[in-house]
């Protein structure tokens, strides 16, 4: 954790709400899982999987709980903080599986969800007491905002040194180009006016946005709330952007000073809250990834995308959890590192995928592990819309996917209509993983986005089965050693 994340008033704050939640269930431990994902990552199909899984009892062969006989069944229960969105499950759900599936909207902004999961115990004394209960919380919030948390130990010239080195980098100067213009055409002493800074801000956002879209794919670049404001858009706090120091003192007027001001208004009114009222009481925690997005950008945006998770990482209070530390002073024990859309590649190129994913982390994990936190790398799928194949040609044998890609996707000079299936080579992954942060140019993935599966198999009780990529072993990492 960064320092100065935190006042005292804020811990206070933390253990009081920790005891308030262990009130409200005194009988039934709650375990709060943070859901999170950088963007495109498939954040919201993640957790209507997991849920409908759970609530389902869906093809899961590695949750253990279930495969043993333990796991009774699940429900949907009254989340206790009334004043959090939920999280639309029922919508999401019936997007995807309805007469025209789709893939829901994304969301922007923090949710949650209580699932009530029932058991039976392992343990002989709690096994004898009958069947057990584990209160699920599921907070689902943006991975952008989690690109804020450094933030709270940088100061507004730090930050700003940061961003415009980034800004000026090779692989930014495109993107950059009219921001970068309309920062030579202003001086941090003149007079402030609020169109001035309007307009800067604007075009830093503008900047922001572009950095994001899939020929970039690049990921550290705060403020997150830039791009998903919610009802904060248009608000002083989020119209700022960064400006080299003056060379001298910048007076209280100037637009500087006003630049400042509004940065830290920004970390005290949005970026302080969130992380005390929310990420400091989070138990487990997912971080969903697009990392076949980043590959086939380039080395660039695997290197930014590095820089994004190890930053973040950084911000984690991680740690092992007992059952009376955590009633004041929660700590995340286990992370999830998850690549997602494994169904756009090969089954048989899944390990590599992974490989590269732990690549990504490696240094964030070991810091993690030394504070006492475990943490997995996987490569999921919170839905499959593709299948594996094989297609013979001129004597050589291809393994490819199968599926239908969206409409309006292309590769080369065709463009598809959304109806018609398609047999797909996405290309190699390498086997050593360390060729991706070597420099050169992208692998050269046959990246196409897929619309969801239309034919949907049900279970003996009349549930939609959802197919996955290994969403059974996401949810025994992530809470099977609660239910033992």
């Amino acid at each position: 954790m960064p320092p100065r994340a935190t006042t005292l008033t804020d811990e206070i704050g933390i253990a009081l709400g920790n005891l308030a939640d262990a009130a409200t269930a005194p009988f039934a431990p709650t375990l709060r899982l943070g859901v999170t994902g950088l963007s495109r990552s498939g954040k919201t199909v993640f957790i209507t999987s997991l849920v409908h899984n759970l609530l389902t009892g869906g093809q899961l062969p590695g949750f253990s709980a279930l495969t043993e006989g333990r796991f009774i069944g699940a429900r949907l229960a009254q989340y206790p903080d009334d004043a959090m969105p939920r999280f639309a499950y029922e919508a999401h759900l019936k997007a995807l599986t309805g007469a025209d599936p789709h893939w829901p909207e994304s969301t922007s902004r923090i949710s949650q969800l209580r699932l009530e999961l029932k058991f039976q115990s392992q343990k002989l004394l709690r096994g004898m007491a009958g069947p057990a209960t584990l209160n699920l919380d599921i907070v689902d919030y943006p991975g952008e905002w989690l690109l804020d948390l450094p933030l709270l130990s940088l100061s507004y010239a730090a930050w700003s040194t940061q961003a415009l080195e980034r800004a000026r980098r090779a692989h930014s100067a495109a993107e950059a180009a009219p921001f970068l213009a309309a920062l030579g055409e202003v001086d941090g002493t003149e007079e402030a006016t609020d169109a001035r800074a309007k307009a800067l801000a604007e075009s830093f956002t503008d900047y922001l946005r572009a950095s994001r879209e899939d020929g970039r794919a690049l990921s550290s670049l705060p403020p997150g709330r830039f791009l998903l404001p919610g009802d904060l858009e248009g608000s002083p706090a989020l119209t700022f952007a960064p400006m080299p120091p003056p060379a001298g003192s910048a007076r209280s007027g100037s637009l500087y000073a006003l630049m400042q001001r509004r940065y830290d208004a920004y970390k005290q009114v949005v970026v302080r809250p969130f992380f005390r009222d929310h990420f400091a009481r989070l138990d487990r925690q997912v971080v969903l990834v697009d990392t076949l997005r980043a590959l086939n950008a380039g080395p660039a945006a695997v290197a930014d995308l590095e820089t994004a998770l190890t930053e973040i990482l950084a911000c984690f209070r991680q740690g092992d959890n007992n059952p009376l530390t955590r009633l004041v002073a929660r700590k995340i024990d286990r992370i999830l590192f998850a690549a997602t859309k494994a169904d756009h590649i090969h089954s048989s190129s899944h390990d590599r995928l992974e490989a590269v994913m732990s690549r990504l982390v490696a240094g964030a994990a070991g810091r993690a592990k030394f504070a006492g936190a475990q943490t997995r790398s996987m490569a999921i799928a919170g839905i499959r819309a593709t299948r594996d194949g094989v297609v013979k040609q001129n004597g050589d044998t291809h393994e490819v996917i199968v599926g239908t890609p969206m409409a309006g996707q292309k590769l080369g000079d065709v463009t598809y209509d959304g109806k018609t299936e398609v047999a797909l080579f996405p290309g190699d992954l390498p086997k050593d993983p360390e060729r991706l942060f070597e420099g050169g140019d992208p692998i050269g993935l046959n990246f196409l986005r897929f619309v969801p599966p239309k034919k949907l198999a049900r279970n003996g009780e009349g549930h939609v089965v959802l197919p996955h990529v290994r969403m059974d072993g996401a949810l025994d990492y992530l809470i099977g050693d609660r239910l033992r």
